[in-house]
């Protein structure tokens, strides 16, 4: 085997290495696209879970309010009717406490 042909042999493993590797990173790439595309309608389903949140809390929050007002004056309510309770019992001195 003279010098020729092993140059001619180096060529040939030479560009059968770059078809290999070319193939190679092909694929690499046709996985990251696939994953990028999976990332990307992840994240559209969590953009579209956070809006829906937020109109629902945006919805919700002016009720939480008046029911802290309506549990605001259900205290008042029940601490004026037991203060009442509570004199009563004191003027009454017969009562079971």
């Amino acid at each position: 085997m003279g010098r020729e042909d092993t140059m001619f042999w180096m060529t040939v493993v030479g560009t059968l290495c770059w078809v290999i590797c070319f193939l190679w990173m092909h694929r690499i790439s046709a996985e990251q696209n696939r994953l990028m595309v999976e990332l990307r309608e992840q994240a559209q389903r969590i953009e579209d879970l956070s809006r829906n949140e937020h109109d629902l809390i945006k919805e919700v929050h002016p009720q939480v309010g008046d029911i802290k007002v309506g549990v605001g004056e259900v205290m008042a309510a029940v601490k004026s009717t037991t203060d009442a309770v509570n004199n009563l019992a004191d003027q009454n001195p017969n009562s079971d406490r």
